[in-house]
C-alpha cells in the first residue's frame, strides 16, 4: 500500500471507530491504558504554566492527563488529523472543565503546524505505529520541543515474559477480531490494529529510532510486562 493510500486508509478507519475509540483502547489494553497515560504524563517533566503537545491525540485522554501538570496557567495542544476525534475531545474537555487549558487542532503529525521550540514536551500515545513515516514524525516532535524538553512515545509493544507473550499473541490474532465482529460488525478494523502492533519495532529498536531522530538520554519503561512501553528522549 502506497503512503498516500495508507494515510487515507488510516484516516477512514479512525473516522469509523471514533464513536467507540475509547472503548477500543480499553479493549486493546485490558483497561490498562488509563494508568499508562498517567505514567506518561508523570514523566513529561512538565511544571505549572508549561506548554505540551499531544500528537495523534484522538479523543484527548493523554492531553487531559498532561493538563494536570501544566495547571490553569499552562496550555496543552492536542493534534489529530481526524475531525471526528477532535469533536469528541473538545466535548470531553468542556465536560471536564479543561477547555481553557486544552485546545485541539486538526493537523498532520508529519508536518506539525508549530514553530521550532514551541513546547516543553511532546507526546504521542498509540499513534506512532499508524503514521506513514515514523522517523519524520519523531523528528517533527523533536523540532517543536525546546532544548531540554522531552519527547515521549507510548505504544503497544512486545511482552517480555515468554508465557505472557503467547497469550498476548493469541488474543491479538484471534480473539480480538472475533470481538470486533460481534460488537461492532467491523472485523477488518479490529484486525488492522493488532497487525500494526505486532509489526511495530521492539523496545530496543524504537529506542534506536529516537536516537536517530536526534534525541538524547533515551530510556524506556516496560508497562504491564511489556504490553506497552513508554520511551522518553530529551531534546
Amino acid at each position: 500500500m502506497a503512503m498516500a493510500e495508507r494515510e487515507q486508509y488510516v484516516r477512514d478507519l479512525f473516522r469509523r471507530v471514533a464513536p467507540r475509540y475509547d472503548f477500543l483502547n480499553r479493549l486493546l489494553s485490558f483497561r490498562r491504558d488509563v494508568g499508562w497515560r498517567r505514567f506518561t504524563a508523570a514523566h513529561a517533566g512538565l511544571a505549572p504554566g508549561g506548554r505540551a503537545l499531544d500528537v495523534a491525540t484522538g479523543t484527548g485522554d493523554l492531553a487531559f492527563e498532561l493538563a494536570r501538570y501544566v495547571g490553569p496557567q499552562g496550555q496543552v495542544v492536542g493534534l489529530d488529523f481526524v475531525e471526528e476525534m477532535l469533536v469528541r475531545a473538545e466535548a470531553k474537555a468542556k465536560a471536564a472543565g479543561l477547555d481553557s487549558v486544552c485546545r485541539f487542532v486538526q493537523g498532520n503529525a508529519l508536518d506539525l503546524p508549530f514553530p521550532d521550540d514551541s513546547f516543553d514536551a511532546a507526546t504521542i500515545a498509540f499513534g506512532l505505529r499508524n503514521v506513514t513515516d515514523r522517523m519524520r514524525c519523531l523528528q517533527e516532535m523533536r523540532r517543536v520541543v525546546r532544548p531540554g524538553g522531552r519527547v515521549l512515545v507510548l505504544e503497544f509493544s512486545h511482552p517480555v515474559w515468554p508465557v505472557f507473550r503467547e497469550i498476548y499473541l493469541l488474543y491479538f490474532r484471534h480473539i480480538l477480531p472475533l470481538i470486533g465482529r460481534l460488537i461492532q460488525g467491523d472485523p477488518d478494523t479490529y484486525r488492522y490494529l493488532p497487525e500494526t502492533v505486532l509489526e511495530f519495532p521492539d523496545q530496543e529498536a524504537l529506542a534506536d529510532m529516537l536516537r536517530t531522530a536526534g534525541l538524547r538520554d533515551v530510556r524506556y519503561y516496560n508497562l504491564t510486562g511489556g504490553i506497552s512501553c513508554l520511551h522518553v528522549g530529551v531534546v
